[in-house]
């Protein structure tokens, strides 16, 4: 059976508290599996929705991910915030990537730290 995966990539130099943290990883994941094809986002729901979540040291780290993602035609989606609490409006917090194949996602985010 194809095993399936999602990335979440948060910024460490954000050091966003753990509420706010949370919400941004959930908004990437809802957001980047709206992109994902049909198949492919049944086989990861019935697989359980497995998701990771990673960190990148800067903004321009999770911009470069971004762009691996998209040239291996994974879902992505980056997430700005409202700037209604902790950070300014418009600062882009957190990249999601997939659902896709586990062992695809793996070449471009296993290098990456666990959170």
């Amino acid at each position: 059976m194809t095993e399936y995966k999602q990335c979440i990539v948060i910024r460490d130099d954000l050091k966003l508290s753990k509420g706010k943290l949370a919400v941004q990883v959930a908004h990437a994941a809802v957001s980047a599996s709206e992109w994902a094809d049909r198949n492919t986002l049944e086989g990861w729901k019935e697989s359980g929705q497995k998701k990771v979540v990673l960190r990148v040291p800067t903004l321009q780290d999770l911009f470069e991910l971004k762009e691996v993602a998209r040239r291996h035609d994974f879902p992505t989606a980056l997430i700005t915030d409202a700037g209604r609490t902790e950070i300014a409006p418009g600062t882009i917090t957190v990249l999601g990537i997939g659902p896709a194949r586990s062992d695809e996602l793996e070449k471009i985010t296993g290098h990456l730290k666990l959170l």
